[in-house]
């Protein structure tokens, strides 16, 4: 059953702030959405049961986007990092919790934090959780994923010369090969991201051949 009218807003009222100073945006509801429409889509696909209700899946996509605490500074100010996967499922069912304007043993909601506290997890218990895992996975792949380093990076004071080496160093590292390897559960959805990988190494050199045109490689 989906989200009942009142944490639906709530909800999107928390995703409206997009950061800890209070700045208001769409980026993290747009976020959601988006997260969403890619669970429904590989749904689709028949991973899971035609009959499986996605209530809980879809609203766990919008409490993975919820604006976590996503960086840790040490006493001279410097940016650690952000959560980890298990941090921000782990935040991100604390938030939901705290919307929730019903009383304590709402099944949808007690679904969706089972799920939210498995999708870390090496291996799910539930086919629905490795799903959700699997579309999380996906977000850094693509030309997506780099659009979404780029903003990170820019958020943490960095800009064009951080992510290209970033793109250059994953390479370098053999990161994207692990990731293809140990990040997914189903092998359509690993598929997909050794499709888009390719999308995100061409936009990658693209960027490295301008740098160099430029001479700042």
């Amino acid at each position: 059953m989906p989200p009942d009218g009142e944490l639906k807003q709530r909800i999107e009222r928390a995703l409206g702030v997009v950061d800890d100073h209070g700045t208001r945006g769409t980026r993290l509801l747009d976020d959601a959405r988006r997260f969403c429409a890619r669970v429904r889509a590989l749904v689709r696909q028949e991973l899971l049961p035609v009959d499986t209700d996605s209530s809980a899946m879809e609203l766990a996509c919008f409490a993975l986007q919820l604006p976590l605490k996503v960086s840790k500074t040490t006493a001279a100010g410097r940016v650690v990092g952000r959560p980890n996967l298990k941090e921000r499922a782990e935040q991100a069912a604390e938030m939901l919790a705290s919307l929730n304007p019903r009383e304590a043993g709402d099944p949808l909601i007690e679904e969706t934090t089972r799920l939210l506290l498995q999708v870390h997890q090496r291996t799910p218990d539930s086919d629905q959780a490795k799903l959700l895992a699997d579309a999380l996975n996906l977000e850094d792949f693509g030309v997506l994923g780099l659009v979404s380093q780029a903003i990170a990076m820019a958020r943490q004071g960095g800009g064009v010369m951080q992510v290209a080496d970033g793109c250059e160093k994953r390479e370098q590292y053999g990161y994207w090969d692990a990731r293809l390897k140990d990040g997914f559960h189903f092998e359509q959805t690993r598929q997909l991201a050794r499709k888009r990988l390719e999308h995100a190494r061409k936009a990658a050199a693209l960027l490295l051949g301008e740098l160099r045109e430029d001479g700042a490689l």
